[in-house]
């Protein structure tokens, strides 16, 4: 199993050694995600600054940029770190792409297939020369003069993973990607009722196996060096779950539990602006069905036992401070890579 940390989301300033402490805790990837920040630029520096450690885009959306813009940027990271890009691709929920990013919106499932197959002919333009003839519904790309075509790069082919938590999305991982990033809102019943068939059916379209693909995550890890830690990162995650359960996009995964009625309970609350009452919402049960946890001395051997049948990745961290919490976040991610 490999393992990943995010990159941070402070300062470009801080990224460098960052990084570096990334790769020389042991790490397999580091990943930059996009909230308040742009995610491609976070891993330019951990590019210039690092060796080993694979970079992952955890995730960029997709919807809000051009494939085009996706190829060019890709394809020069992918040069800048000797072939360390993972592509991990979102389609983020149709608000934030009309309203935030003032796109347009398509189903996003159909949408996404396109978009990575168009992402696949521009760079085989530029790799082989080919005439670039992409058409789709929703994108078209047919020219390419040479002044705009940075040309072949050595390395390997860019890896794109794309985030998926309902059916058609899932499909079209198993169909057209190199891996699947399961989102934190996630369980094993949903995972094994839901995740699992549907990539099963995307991968049997494009003659390939569940084997051939990584699947990274699915679900949240809570952990604490204390009784008291522990406690309140499992409150702290309980926030988590009510924010994401009262968003009706992800309604198909309470419902594999029969929590619909807490779902639109939630979505109600999230209407209202009642946030800080939210959380209470959550039981114990849905936390421990959502969230594997337990102490520093319990959480490898559960992270193990919740992902360690179908997983590949895991991102994976604990708060370091001193030497000795150094050397213990590198067993526990040496351990992890053992699974």
């Amino acid at each position: 199993m490999k393992v990943g940390t995010a990159a941070g989301g402070g300062s470009l300033n801080e990224v460098a050694k960052a990084a570096r402490r990334v790769e020389s805790l042991g790490y397999d990837f580091l990943s930059s995600s996009e909230t308040a920040h742009n995610p491609f630029l976070p891993l330019v520096l951990a590019a210039e600054h690092t060796e080993r450690v694979g970079l992952r885009t955890s995730i960029a959306l997709a919807f809000a940029r051009s494939p085009m813009d996706t190829a060019y940027v890709a394809w020069d990271l992918q040069r800048l770190s000797d072939g360390r890009l993972v592509l991990g691709l979102g389609s983020q929920v149709r608000g934030h792409i009309v309203r935030r990013f003032s796109m347009d919106w398509a189903p996003p499932a159909q949408r996404m297939r396109e978009y990575v197959r168009a992402l696949r002919s521009i760079w085989k333009c530029w790799q082989t020369g080919s005439k670039l003839d992409f058409a789709g519904d929703n994108y078209a790309f047919n020219l390419m003069p040479p002044p705009f075509n940075p040309g072949p790069i050595s390395t390997l082919d860019v890896k794109v993973h794309i985030a998926a938590v309902n059916p058609l999305m899932l499909q079209v991982a198993g169909e057209v990607c190199d891996g699947v990033m399961l989102h934190s809102f996630n369980t094993p019943e949903y995972t094994k009722q839901v995740v699992l068939p549907n990539l099963q059916r995307g991968a049997a379209k494009a003659g390939r196996m569940l084997e051939d693909m990584d699947i990274s995550g699915g679900g949240f890890i809570v952990t604490g060096g204390t009784d008291e830690e522990l406690d309140a990162n499992r409150t702290a995650t309980k926030k988590r779950i009510a924010f994401y359960a009262s968003t009706r996009s992800y309604a198909p995964v309470m419902d594999t539990h029969g929590w619909r009625d807490t779902a639109e309970n939630l979505y109600r609350m999230s209407v209202e602006g009642r946030w800080s009452e939210m959380e209470a919402e959550i039981t114990d049960e849905m936390l421990d069905a959502f969230a594997v946890s337990g102490s520093y001395d319990e959480i490898v051997d559960r992270i193990k036992a919740r992902y360690g049948s179908y997983a590949t990745s895991v991102s994976f961290s604990i708060p370091v401070g001193t030497p000795d919490d150094e050397e213990r976040l590198k067993e526990m991610v040496h351990e992890l890579q053992g699974a």
